[in-house]
């Protein structure tokens, strides 16, 4: 006789209009990384966005001085878990372009430690993302990407790369860290995009 435990059989997906497919809702905010936990000072800590011709820099003070904005946003993760009316505060990344001259139509965000992703430019342009420095009305947690990560919501969360560092624009797609080991090369979750 098989016994099998109630986690085993995994959880109930949820049927509603605001939780795309295959989700379930979470009231916590679980952790994943694909990695140790780097610890950035704010001091210490850059953003940088590489063109095919020029590299534009920003410190700490220079990203707030471009004027962070409060966002009220849906997260959703490739494991199933989808977080509601969560509460950040950024920089939009319409910001940071306004300088930013490029001919390139796609970016691998980077990030401290390591890891890449790779977007379209448009998913992060026209109001759709931002480098986030804050959840929930305090400094962002490092286990949660702090002291600043990317926040592509309208994506699975893979794509808001933790401990942000740049952007490298580039003539063509290319896969980034999970999409070299098999996550979909764009990952929307109303699509269930979650692998290749």
């Amino acid at each position: 006789m098989a016994v099998i435990s109630r986690g085993f059989l995994g959880r109930k997906r949820e049927r509603r209009d605001d939780l795309p497919p295959g989700q379930y809702l979470t009231e916590d905010f679980p952790v994943l990384s694909a990695g140790p936990t780097p610890r950035i000072d704010t001091a210490e800590w850059s953003f940088a966005v590489q063109t095919e011709s020029e590299l534009h820099q920003w410190n700490w003070q220079q990203l707030h001085d471009l004027g962070p904005e409060d966002i009220a946003t849906d997260i959703h993760c490739v494991t199933r878990w989808s977080k509601l009316g969560t509460s950040w505060r950024g920089v939009s990344l319409d910001k940071i372009f306004e300088t930013v001259k490029t001919n390139y139509h796609f970016v691998m965000a980077s990030s401290y430690g390591g890891y890449t992703t790779n977007l379209p430019l448009e998913d992060l342009l026209g109001g759709k993302a931002w480098i986030a420095t804050e959840f929930d009305g305090a400094p962002l947690d490092p286990e949660h990407g702090g002291p600043a990560r990317l926040l592509v919501p309208h994506l699975y969360f893979w794509k808001s790369a933790k401990w942000v560092h740049g952007l490298r624009m580039l003539p063509k797609d290319e896969p980034g860290f999970w999409e070299q080991n098999g996550y979909n090369m764009y990952g929307d979750p109303w699509r269930e995009q979650r692998y290749w």
